[in-house]
């Protein structure tokens, strides 16, 4: 089975990101999903009202939505606490600082219970932070291994501020074989389903590999 996952380029649950996120719903395959919003990356900011934010854009969108307010590794690993994943069609992890969401949820139950989520056919997405802990490779003050649910992949958020050219050299010398980065512009999801990954929304999508780049735009897709 192909991992419904998808990761989005930030600024969530803005007017903008409207189609990206009913592609998200439709991915779960029922038309009022139970949605998660877990904004552990937002732990240091504002948690409840990043978590209130998705929930109310969720709930206008048709979803059952509700939070799950998982700040801190110890929050990860309580199973009480992460009973609701198990039912939920569709997991959120909003933007924020992305050193701490990796470190929260890393090797924990709740990284576990993704694992689980997607194995029975929900699907994962996390947007600007949230999407790049989810790749098996993070860039961020370096490259560091990431919780891995999509191996080989390293996200790069908010990628309408850069330049194809410079990246491409910068992570020429720094990103390990193999690994497909994904330039992703804000309010702009890529979503993985059978037949690769599609990208949505009003922005583009960026690929590097081996120093050479191919941009994407809303409706196009790509094997991976």
């Amino acid at each position: 089975m192909t991992w419904k996952i998808g990761v989005m380029g930030g600024d969530e649950f803005q007017p903008g990101c409207a189609d990206a996120d009913r592609a998200l719903i439709r991915a779960t395959g029922t038309t009022k999903p139970k949605v998660i919003i877990v904004p552990t990356a937002a732990a240091y900011q504002s948690p409840s009202k990043a978590a209130s934010n998705g929930v109310a854009y969720f709930k206008k969108l048709g979803a059952d939505a509700s939070s799950l307010m998982v700040l801190e590794d110890t929050d990860a690993d309580d199973v009480t606490l992460l009973r609701p994943m198990d039912s939920a069609d569709l997991i959120f992890l909003t933007g924020g600082d992305p050193k701490h969401l990796l470190s929260a949820i890393n090797g924990t139950v709740f990284s576990l219970r993704l694992r689980a989520a997607l194995e029975r056919g929900a699907v994962v997405a996390g947007s600007s932070a949230g999407a790049m802990v989810l790749g098996g490779w993070m860039v961020h003050q370096g490259i560091s291994k990431a919780v891995g649910l999509v191996e080989n992949v390293a996200v790069l958020p908010h990628h309408e501020r850069s330049q194809p050219s410079r990246v491409a050299k910068d992570l020429a010398d720094n990103i390990p074989p193999r690994v497909k980065v994904f330039g992703i512009d804000a309010m702009t999801a890529c979503i993985r389903g059978r037949s690769g990954w599609k990208v949505v929304g009003p922005g583009k999508v960026t690929t590097y590999t081996a120093g050479s780049w191919q941009v994407y735009r809303s409706g196009d897709q790509f094997p991976g």
